[in-house]
Order: structure tokens, then sequence, then C-alpha cells
């Protein structure tokens, strides 16, 4: 049997807030507590990556008014991804070749 060191993992910490967090559980009920900002987050990261580009100023009406979209069927991850396919940054969106 082969002989690990076991090394205990420090799950706490302070979220930008000021938010206490001490392991999943005090994450979970911090971004429950907040979920818009959550979504919001998430949704600027996924359009980073489907856009191929950085978020500007100009992008941020359509971001909100996914995550606005988004709430009516409580954050369901398919409507937030189909907020980001039908938004006209992704529509109009040009690739470089």
């Amino acid at each position: 049997m082969d002989s690990f060191t076991r090394t205990k993992i420090d799950t706490s910490g302070k979220l930008v807030d000021g938010t206490p967090v001490n392991g999943p559980a005090d994450l979970r009920a911090a971004l429950l507590a907040h979920p818009e900002q959550f979504v919001q987050t998430l949704i600027e990261r996924l359009t980073i990556y489907a856009l191929g580009r950085s978020i500007e100023a100009y992008d941020m009406p359509g971001i909100r008014t996914i995550v606005r979209d988004a709430k009516v069927t409580n954050y369901k991850f398919s409507s937030i991804v189909m907020g980001i396919v039908n938004a006209p940054a992704f529509r109009s969106s040009m690739v470089e070749r």
C-alpha cells in the first residue's frame, strides 16, 4: 500500500462583497443569495467564448437582456445558451479568415 501525505485543503475565504465562505455549502448559499450576479458573470464568460473576443461596453445591454430573459425560466441553462446564440452580437459576429 502506498503512503501518501494528506494535506488539508483550506476552503475558507471571502467573496468580493466581503461575505465569508468556508466550504462548498457557504459558497452555494452565497451564490443563491445573488443569482443575477452569478448568472451575469456566467453569461459574460460564455459570450466571450462564443464571440472569440472580449466584452465591450456596447455588449452590456444585450447581456443584461439575456439575464432578464433567463430569470423567467429560473435561469435555466438552456435559456441562457439560447439567449446568447440569439443575441445580435453573436448572430452578426465576423470571423477572420
